[in-house]
């Protein structure tokens, strides 16, 4: 065995280890991790994470549970902008080697159901990201990506994969008309296409016609308590940007508009 391969082993009983034993410190656990990460594929780290959900018995646990046992085990990862953009044809692309918030928000998830539903292969991990990506779960090229955040929540939410929360625990009315993207064509590549740009206007014009809600920031204090831990966040804005709103998930002690991951689903 060379010496590669029997440090990457040690790192990832360590990594293991660091989620039942509190002897490592932060610092140690996230150095192990970016050391680990960087010298595992996508698919070594995939069944490292279910190997470390058997370990803590999270199968059967609540899926809010299992989605911050989850989101903890990322910490360290270094942040990947433009995470999906890669040259060719649109296809389903897995990178837990470097994360931005929308892509950590669907690993956590996908292996969240993954674990939950006791599916624990690579291929059953690409399948649910695959879902949670991509409108209805298949892939038909750019548009059919989840783009924008409002989006990806009314999808996910028609496919049972989230329930958007943020009505019932108090929110408002929110009203934002939705055309970064088509207005600002140059800062995508796939845009230069003809079809593409007016299958984008079209689905713009889809979202900016249903109603959304959030929780105003001065509220958000009176409403924490209804926030569970594994929640997913999103922090919107009036500002004229592509991402609204951008995602992350609640941890204990988190607040704001949530999106609950669905216990069940197909």
């Amino acid at each position: 065995m060379s010496s590669q391969l029997t440090r990457r082993s040690f790192l990832v009983t360590l990594a293991l280890g660091a989620g039942a034993a509190s002897a490592l410190g932060a610092v140690a656990r996230t150095s192990a991790f970016r050391i680990m990460a960087a010298e595992m594929t996508d698919e070594e780290i995939c069944l490292q994470k279910f190997k470390l959900a058997a370990s803590q018995s999270l199968a059967g646990k609540p899926m809010g549970d299992v989605m911050a046992a989850v989101g903890r085990s990322f910490l360290g990862t270094p942040y990947l902008a433009h995470a999906l953009e890669a040259p060719g044809e649109e296809r389903l692309i897995v990178n837990m080697r470097g994360l931005d918030c929308v892509t950590f928000c669907e690993t956590t998830l996908a292996l969240s159901r993954c674990i939950n539903l006791g599916k624990t292969t690579f291929a059953d991990y690409q399948q649910q990201l695959r879902l949670i990506r991509y409108r209805s779960g298949v892939i038909e090229g750019y548009p059919s990506r989840l783009h924008y955040f409002s989006d990806w929540i009314d999808d996910n939410e028609k496919k049972n994969v989230v329930r958007n929360v943020t009505r019932e625990i108090g929110g408002s009315p929110f009203v934002k008309k939705l055309d970064f993207m088509s207005s600002h064509p140059s800062s995508y590549r796939q845009l230069a296409v003809a079809k593409i740009l007016q299958a984008i206007k079209a689905t713009e014009e889809e979202i900016n016609g249903r109603s959304h809600s959030y929780l105003p920031k001065d509220a958000v204090a009176s409403r924490q308590a209804a926030i569970k831990e594994g929640d997913i966040i999103g922090i919107t804005t009036s500002w004229a940007i592509k991402k609204t709103p951008t995602p992350n998930t609640a941890p204990r002690t988190g607040a704001g508009p949530g999106r609950r991951p669905a216990n069940t689903a197909a």
